[in-house]
């Protein structure tokens, strides 16, 4: 009987200790996302057939599975550490004709592979949802979608709100494109020219300054979407009458950006008129960059 006493003591000690109650108020207190939200939530992220989706802690399923009957395309998964809830929500599943199309599993939401999915469903407490954005930012690929509500990321700002309902937002996941840049561009009679370009990034807000022999322009208009990117740039360069205005469009993968550039060129004896010409892009990232390299006595233009 003590002996008994004493396990059951132990294991009170234990469940009301502050270590395991913090972690169980974040991981699994469960509060229903209203169906009029969910229903905002699964509208806001345009799903596409082929999407593959997550909710981390599903509780009951229900934006799993309202993603999965909006679009038969849709699969997808919920992660959750309520076994009672991962059961119900496959049960669920089955009843509302979408087990097949999705699946529900008993795991720690940090431990869920997030580089195979399009769209992250998140309704956590604000601290937690902080705590998995590094997460999603260096696992998740670029363009994925997260769609949460009530609560932000913190420092990284939506891409998207609901019209209607301000507290569901969306977020697209940009793109690492930080770092030091290297390309080349030839116009059409003309010498072939090598820019260095340095690019800062604070999530999908990105600004760089480029470097073309001993001149340097700051870009404007930089966006970035997923992987995807925008901006432009107003440049002279050697033995060309006037700055060449540059259109950068691209796609980010990895080390690489490949897309096309639009140059605006004054005419030749007119420069009220200008010629366009697009050119392939291809730019890689390199760990050493030439554009702190020292530019002389030349001056300014």
């Amino acid at each position: 009987m003590l002996i008994r006493t004493a396990k059951t003591l132990l294991i009170l000690f234990v469940l009301l200790s502050p270590r395991f109650a913090q972690a169980q108020a974040m991981f699994s207190l469960f509060v229903g996302t209203r169906e009029e939200i969910a229903e905002r939530m699964i509208n806001l992220d345009k799903l596409k057939k082929s999407d593959v989706v997550v909710d981390l802690g599903a509780g009951d399923g229900r934006l799993v599975i309202g993603s999965a009957k909006s679009n038969p395309g849709v699969t997808g998964f919920g992660v959750d550490l309520n076994p009672k809830l991962v059961q119900e929500a496959n049960a669920r599943a089955f009843v509302e004709g979408v087990g097949s199309q999705v699946t529900f599993l008993q795991k720690n939401v940090f431990d869920t592979d997030l580089s195979k999915v399009d769209v992250i469903y998140m309704w956590l407490f604000p601290e937690l949802q902080r705590l998995l954005r590094p997460k999603i930012l260096a696992e998740a690929k670029p363009g994925t979608r997260v769609v949460t509500q009530m609560f932000d990321m913190g420092a990284w700002q939506a891409d998207a709100v609901d019209s209607e309902q301000a507290s569901v937002r969306l977020w697209v996941v940009p793109a690492n494109i930080a770092g030091n840049w290297n390309w080349e561009l030839k116009l059409p009679g003309m010498k072939k020219n090598t820019y260095t370009a340095i690019i800062e990034q604070v999530f999908q807000n990105a600004d760089a300054a480029v470097r073309v022999g001993n001149t340097r322009r700051a870009v404007r208009e930089f966006k970035v979407n997923g992987n995807q990117l925008t901006f432009t740039l107003n440049m002279p360069l050697p033995g060309v009458e006037g700055s060449q205005e540059h259109e950068f469009i691209g796609t980010a993968k990895g080390n690489v950006i490949e897309g096309r550039v639009r140059m605006h060129h004054p005419v030749k004896g007119d420069n009220e008129k200008y010629d366009v010409t697009e050119v392939p892009w291809r730019a890689t990232r390199s760990t050493r960059t030439t554009y702190f390299n020292p530019t002389g006595l030349e001056p300014v233009r």
